[in-house]
């Protein structure tokens, strides 16, 4: 385990280069990434290199026993490139070029765009590829789905998808349902990108278009790789992916990667208190899925964010070591800051780092010392652990896709809909994984699967199989609604799971922001809202129905629970409120014996990293700005400051403890 800094040494000086290795070095810090938008300094021209103040820098680092992480400077083209290749620049909707001089700027598809990054990457691989100081690469910086209507990108999309139906046009046709609105092809020539912009267009086309683009992300990056696994056989290869709304398809993005790396900005804000603990615990157990395994964060909060729209609040005290450490306790093994200083040029200049302009280290620095200080003080008791997890939610980034391109309701929104079933779990510290939907599942004793909106037959077997050999499955509405070409399955929901499930669909209210009532077996009431499905047990048991308030379906079944095999199938046919899934989990965690903890403060969380030895480390973290106390299960001892045989944690605002049983 090992914390790290970004840093731009050609945005500063050289006269300033040492006295910040040193620094870093008395610091503790041990990992420096570098060079990922520094494409103009290390190409000025057009097969022109200049790599001597990279070295000079690499070299400097080095001395100082700094490991270094270089980022490949593929997210920012260059003036001259774009200059002299104008195909590089995306192609929107419209038709319109995206303009130069932001980042990002770049087709993944753009032939000039393949040979630069090719030539570029080369030269840098080849020159570190043995320096002793770089111990691994980031490719690219953060990537997105430009949705690129290029020439490139239209006749690569349009050979995938002939390949796809075998060159088959009527295939195409009856498959994408085509004939609606007369938009029928005749002939290959006519499928294209679905240029125009509009919403209207063919759900079947605009859903593989946005898997064509993932596709094209993913071989870009593989030009990277194969260049880099040549010249740097010794090196890892990570990416560090960002915030959750854009669907990208993450699992295969990072398959030919040696772990997945993370963008971690939790919001300062005091009215994001509440909820900014539990929607960065999702985030980062997203990224824990991507490989389901332990990841970096390559970028983590080192002060208010701010540059093109207005600055965040400044982080409270305590609030960067509490969130550097709930990183780490959702299974980080390395956590680089951004940044070591703020910058005094660009459009990020009030993205604060550790140090301000002033360059005089204050407040955020001596506690990013203590964080420092901590981490490479228990690293070695760490080192070989990860996140054991007993329950897992499933997440499909063709879902979230296909829900942002035909919205079912207002206010029904495919991941915020994952937040409360996560929160229900995190505050009843239920350790989850959230994976791709089509992982495989024997591990887990209970799994959310929440509204499998595109559901094929393989994967509604494979659920089925995981729930007749004695595991738990939540589905929820919207399941089994599509096929994967996105088109709707003709017969009742939830489609291939109406078996398994015990129950059918008779009808749907899309009720949106109306607030619902939901009753459950025992006379508790909740609230519910955006969705409500009409169901029909055949063999399930009803577990909740529609409350007074729903008109026509009062005392209509909502929710049920199934015997399947030897295991359970539980359908929710509704969006209730957080309590209600915190009442139902927590039943069904008890039931098929997931460990848990009572009791916890709002705001706290409870995580557990073992090995294969059997070594075991609780991190309890208070993410808020008031004091929490913990009782503890069993006498315990605090690696942080020692104590052994303590019955309980007394946390100030955003205090940390690492626990151990005090015999390990």
């Amino acid at each position: 385990m090992k914390i790290g800094v970004v840093y731009y040494p050609e945005h500063w000086d050289r006269s300033m280069w040492e006295q910040d290795a040193r620094l870093m070095k008395e610091t503790g810090v041990r990992v420096v990434r570098v060079a990922e938008f520094a494409w103009s300094r290390l190409e000025p021209q057009e097969g022109v290199f200049q790599f001597d103040w990279l070295d000079e820098a690499i070299d400097l680092f080095h001395r100082y026993g700094l490991e270094v992480v270089i980022g490949t400077p593929t997210m920012t083209p260059p003036v001259w490139l774009t200059t002299n290749y104008p195909d590089v620049l995306p192609i929107d909707g419209q038709g319109h070029p995206q303009q130069a001089g932001v980042r990002g700027h770049r087709c993944y598809n753009s032939p000039s765009m393949r040979s630069r990054t090719t030539a570029i990457v080369e030269k840098l691989a080849a020159r570190y590829g043995n320096h002793p100081a770089v111990i691994g690469w980031q490719t690219d910086n953060e990537f997105m789905l430009n949705l690129c209507h290029c020439e490139a990108c239209t006749s690569k999309f349009r050979d995938r998808v002939k390949e796809q139906f075998n060159g088959d046009l009527d295939a195409l046709n009856r498959a994408w349902g085509t004939v609606v609105w007369s938009g029928e092809y005749s002939d290959w020539s006519q499928v294209r990108t679905p240029i125009g912009g509009s919403p209207y267009q063919n759900p079947s086309l605009l859903l593989e278009f946005r898997r064509f683009q993932n596709d094209s992300i993913i071989a870009f990056q593989q030009i990277q790789v194969d260049i880099v696994r040549r010249l740097c056989p010794n090196h890892f290869i990570t990416h560090n992916t960002w915030t959750a709304p854009i669907p990208l398809d993450n699992p295969r993005l990072y398959a030919p990667l040696d772990f997945a790396s993370f963008d971690y900005y939790p919001n300062t804000s005091p009215d994001k208190i509440a909820t900014n603990p539990y929607s960065g615990a999702l985030l980062l157990d997203r990224v824990r899925g991507f490989k389901r395994r332990n990841y970096w964060i390559m970028e983590q909060l080192s002060g208010p964010p701010g540059a093109w729209m207005p600055m965040w609040r400044a982080p409270y005290p305590g609030f960067i070591r509490a969130f550097s450490w709930q990183s780490f306790a959702r299974g980080a093994d390395a956590v680089v800051h951004f940044r070591w200083r703020s910058g005094t040029v660009g459009a990020e200049q009030f993205w604060h780092g550790l140090i301000d302009h002033s360059n005089v280290p204050g407040r955020r620095f001596a506690e990013f010392a203590q964080l420092t200080e901590e981490v490479n003080r228990v690293a070695s008791l760490l080192e070989g652990t990860s996140v054991r997890s007993e329950a897992a939610i499933l997440y499909s980034h063709e879902h979230h896709s296909a829900f942002q391109l035909q919205p079912q309701s207002e206010g029904f929104d495919y991941y915020e809909n994952l937040k409360p079933i996560h929160r229900a779990l995190v505050k009843q510290g239920i350790g989850v994984d959230v994976i791709d939907w089509r992982e495989s599942l024997d591990s887990y004793k209970l799994v959310v699967a929440p509204a499998l909106y595109l559901l094929d037959e393989a994967t509604a077997e494979s659920l089925k199989q995981y729930a007749a050999g004695g595991g738990t499955l939540v589905l929820s509405a919207r399941t089994g609604v599509k096929n994967e070409h996105n088109i709707c399955w003709m017969q009742p929901l939830p489609g291939p799971l109406a078996e398994a499930a015990g129950v059918v669909v008779t009808e749907y209210d899309p009720v949106g922001h109306d607030a619902q009532q939901l009753v459950a077996a025992d006379g508790a009431v909740y609230k519910c809202a955006q969705w409500c499905d009409l169901l029909e047990p055949s063999t399930a048991e009803v577990l909740a129905r529609y409350g007074e308030g729903t008109g026509f379906y009062t005392g209509t079944p909502a929710v049920t629970s199934n015997r399947y095999g030897k295991g359970t199938v539980v359908y929710v046919g509704t969006v209730p409120e957080e309590a209600y899934w915190s009442d139902l989990l927590g039943s069904l965690a008890a039931d098929c014996g997931v460990e848990r903890w009572a009791n916890l403060s709002e705001g706290v969380q409870v995580t557990l990293r073992g090995s294969d030895d059997g070594r075991k480390v609780w991190f309890v973290l208070n993410l808020t700005r008031e004091p929490k106390q913990l009782q503890l299960p069993m006498a315990m001892r605090s690696l942080l400051d020692g104590r052994d045989g303590i019955g309980g944690v007394e946390l100030e605002p955003y205090g940390v403890a690492l626990l151990q049983r005090g015999q390990e």
